[in-house]
């Protein structure tokens, strides 16, 4: 990439993301888009049509917003998520202060490296010697840059361990709230053994917890395997769902055709376009009074014939279920085994007929295919990766040569090109990683999202930094390996500068147009009125349609990751990457307290446990930056090189001290968490009732009685 392109991409990524903000503070004061600019504000009942409109107002509020806040709108894991915003962002802070003033100096002045021969050939001399290829083999000016790696090392360990500590103080204050919960007096029981000759598995299961906790034991709720009634009931929804459509229709016909209005009609065959027509509403009554019965004989059914090796205990109090979840009921790991259960609306119910060894199957079965497919996925994006250079284009494509010549043609190319193919790639992987985290027999979603976040993880730093780092090297010096085999790992060496370049973009790119695409909110607006304008026909189709989902933890924790890592691996390299990683989180946090404040609504609440998958990723972006540094600094052949050795050791000795101290807390609720006193007694019955699956739950629970819950 030439000047010219990195100043093209970073300057239009700067204006497209003035002009999102505009277009932001234009249909934000619009009281129409208030759905879609502050659902989650109008969810929650907090909505307030006085509100001032001030173009700049959401900023104000953002910053002024403390972490109550956010916990008792967004919950514990959007306040934890911040945590690493802010984690992520003092590092690169104050790695910055001390290695911009300190290190481009030392880059810029040293004339041992003539600017012809740096390491983009002469194509990038401007900013190739502001970063570490600019040194001299052997020069002592390296160990400037040696002391770098420790002052950032030493500092994000400082604040690890500061996060660390501050997250379990939020994640034991949330649950000594004296709020009641239904999870907190549940355990989850999973690998019960088949139960004696005439005894049932409800007797089973009551007979045994009775006998270890006689007096906290309240009842059992055995789980069933649910595949037929889930059907009939799903069936019967839609219909009544088509009844109130229908309804509605008929409704709106008095008021526009005649007085008497038209009965809507629907024909029964391929997607309504064939067959018999018969009244929507008189069909859609009929329908319903026949499933309602049916549906009632397949719960009778399920409940008594369908159980599986699982079942939900209930206690009278948080310490007995706290206490239950951390001990050991069998002598055999596949017998008997207990957790914390998860909230009633996490539970993943298919999951829970899986015994251990299925489980354990899975688990390595997946482990294995996910590996398969990073090194799939590795080949296609290196390729990739080299072919969209416009150089490696040019060398492979000499027809198009024509076109390159054209210089605005390939300034947006040589902008563009390559970024915005790692990113349509990127986008093609959650749906996957999220199959294969549910394929593995976890019980709890917010469980799937951590482990889908691990997964996604692991793809995009190898095959989008290591991958594209090893793709754009290994190419564009393919000649010279052929010719020196010996020197692939100095010219290795040489190409990371070259390729900060790419990255420093990629992060540009993807802090100003992800978040001011995030921040505008212009796609989910346009599908909103899309969707009202065709598609809806009641108020609870047109929620709906405005409903803005979760903060979609599994591809965004890693997206913040790949940036961390990128930025961490490069800071010393190149260190004029640091602003704009701290460009990236500072922006990011503000931008992500609007969405926490007023958007997102969170689907699950884990209280903090994606803490301790948060911690072990930074940890990992910082040994790979530690090994890269090594490696660096060995190809520039200088002798005290293997000071650095220790780092990647001290790292793993952190990560082992942090786990030993903090992270069992973050598996179960501590004891002297749980014996909070609670503000009122709680109503076990519909504790009970909150964990009955809907198609098995229809018509029974009387939510009058149970709003504690």
């Amino acid at each position: 990439m030439d000047f010219s392109s990195f100043m093209t991409s970073l300057g239009t990524s700067f204006l497209i993301f003035v002009v999102l903000m505009l277009i932001f503070t234009w249909l934000s004061r619009k009281p129409a888009n208030d759905v879609v600019y502050s659902p989650n504000l109008i969810v929650k009942g907090l909505y307030s049509s006085s509100r001032t409109r001030n173009p700049t107002s959401w900023i104000k509020e953002a910053i002024s917003s403390s972490e109550d806040d956010i916990i008792s709108i967004s919950g514990v894991d959007t306040a934890v998520y911040f945590v690493f915003l802010a984690t992520a962002l003092a590092m690169l802070f104050l790695a910055g202060i001390v290695l911009l003033p300190s290190l481009l100096p030392v880059s810029i002045t040293d004339h041992s490296v003539r600017l012809n021969s740096t390491t983009s050939n002469g194509t990038f001399n401007e900013l190739d010697k502001f970063s570490m290829g600019h040194i001299g083999q052997k020069s002592d000016r390296l160990w400037a840059y040696l002391i770098a790696v420790y002052w950032v090392s030493l500092v994000t360990y400082f604040l690890l361990w500061k996060a660390y500590k501050h997250v379990s103080e939020i994640r034991a204050a949330s649950l000594m709230s004296s709020e009641v919960r239904a999870e907190q007096f549940a355990v989850l029981v999973r690998d019960i053994p088949p139960p004696h000759e005439g005894e049932t598995r409800k007797e089973q299961v009551d007979s045994y917890f009775n006998a270890v906790y006689p007096d906290t034991f309240y009842r059992s709720m055995v789980v069933t395997n649910n595949k037929e009634v889930n059907k009939i009931w799903e069936e019967l929804e839609a219909y009544k769902k088509n009844l109130v459509i229908a309804e509605t229709v008929y409704a709106q016909s008095k008021t526009i055709v005649s007085p008497e209005g038209t009965r809507p009609m629907n024909r029964l065959g391929l997607l309504g376009l064939c067959g018999k027509k018969v009244d929507t509403i008189d069909y859609c009554n009929e329908k319903i009074s026949e499933l309602i019965p049916k549906l009632e004989a397949e719960q009778k059914k399920t409940i008594r014939d369908r159980q599986v090796s699982s079942a939900l205990i209930f206690f009278s109090s948080r310490v007995a279920a706290a206490s239950a979840a951390q001990s050991l009921h069998a002598r055999m790991v596949d017998h008997w085994t207990v957790m914390d259960a998860p909230e009633p609306r996490q539970i993943i119910w298919d999951n829970l007929s899986l015994n251990y060894y299925a489980r354990e199957v899975r688990k390595y079965i997946v482990y294995i295919i996910v590996a398969l497919a990073v090194l799939f996925f590795m080949l296609p994006i290196s390729v990739i990766s080299a072919f969209t250079t416009l150089e490696n284009l040019a060398k492979l494509l000499p027809f198009i040569k024509p076109v390159l010549a054209i210089v605005s043609i390939r300034t947006v190319l040589g902008a563009y090109l390559p970024q915005l193919t790692l990113i349509i790639f990127l986008a093609m992987l959650p749906t996957l990683v999220m199959f294969l985290s549910k394929l593995e027999g976890i019980p709890s979603e917010s469980h799937a999202v951590r482990s889908a976040s691990g997964k996604y993880f692991y793809f995009i730093v190898f095959n989008a930094f290591i991958g594209v780092t090893l793709g754009g090297t290994l190419f564009g010096n393919l000649k010279d390996m052929e010719e020196h085999p010996n020197e692939i790992a100095e010219l290795l060496g040489k190409g990371l500068p070259d390729n900060a370049t790419f990255f420093l973009t990629f992060v540009a790119l993807r802090c100003f147009v992800g978040y001011g695409l995030e921040l505008s909110r212009l796609v989910p607006l346009i599908m909103f009125y899309l969707k009202k304008k065709y598609l809806c026909k009641t108020e609870a189709e047109v929620k709906e349609a405005w409903a803005p989902g979760d903060f979609r933890y599994a591809t965004r924790i890693p997206a913040d990751l790949l940036i961390l890592t990128i930025t961490l691996c490069y800071s010393v390299i190149a260190p004029l990457i640091l602003p704009f990683g701290i460009i990236y989180f500072g922006l990011g946090w503000l931008v992500m307290r609007n969405q926490a404040l007023k958007v997102y609504v969170p689907s699950f609440e884990s209280y903090g446990r994606m803490w301790p998958h948060l911690h072990t990723r930074f940890l990992a972006a910082l040994v790979l930056y530690q090994v890269t540094m090594l490696g660096y600094f060995g190809v520039k052949e200088f002798i005290y090189t293997v000071t650095l050795i220790p780092l990647p050791i001290i790292s793993l000795i952190f990560a082992w001290v942090c786990n030993k101290k903090f992270y069992r807390f973050f598996q179960h609720p501590a004891l002297e968490v749980a014996c909070q006193e609670l503000k009122e007694t709680p109503n076990l019955k519909c504790v009970y009732m909150s964990f009955l699956p809907p198609s098995l739950s229809y018509e029974m629970l009387d939510v009058d009685q149970c709003e504690d819950v």
